[in-house]
């Protein structure tokens, strides 16, 4: 049971890291401004998405050890994730309308979010 939470754990932070790191920098390098702003909106909530569902799933499974400790990561993942999932729409109107103060504050609010779902997934390899 500990190594499908490793697992989903693993996959959820590598994820992150792949898009943070490597994919949102490389479509802005390479891509057009006007081009890789609807490329990213395409993948963020597919993203948001998919690391809520293997949270969900994760849940399921940590919910079987009877381990509070255990099942708080996969929980807080999915609430997080689903906020960060609503978010979006919000955060692309600012961005349509010009609003940049909003646009910034709500961008701002799905990174620190997604990076703390990075680091609690993180956490949760390390001490299971």
């Amino acid at each position: 049971m500990n190594s499908i939470l490793i697992f989903c754990s693993g996959l959820i932070s590598g994820m992150i890291i792949f898009q943070s790191a490597l994919l949102a920098p490389t479509v802005f390098k390479v891509i057009p401004e006007d081009q890789a702003g609807p490329f990213l909106r395409s993948i963020f909530p597919k993203l948001f998405f998919t690391i809520a569902l293997i949270g969900a799933f994760s849940f399921l499974v940590a919910l079987f050890s009877n381990d509070l400790l255990l099942t708080l990561i996969p929980l807080s993942t999915v609430i997080i994730m689903a906020t960060c999932y609503c978010l979006i729409p919000m955060t692309n109107r600012a961005r349509d309308k010009g609003d940049t103060l909003l646009f910034n504050r709500l961008h701002f609010i799905s990174v620190a979010l997604t990076v703390l779902v990075l680091l609690g997934n993180i956490s949760l390899i390390i001490f299971i």
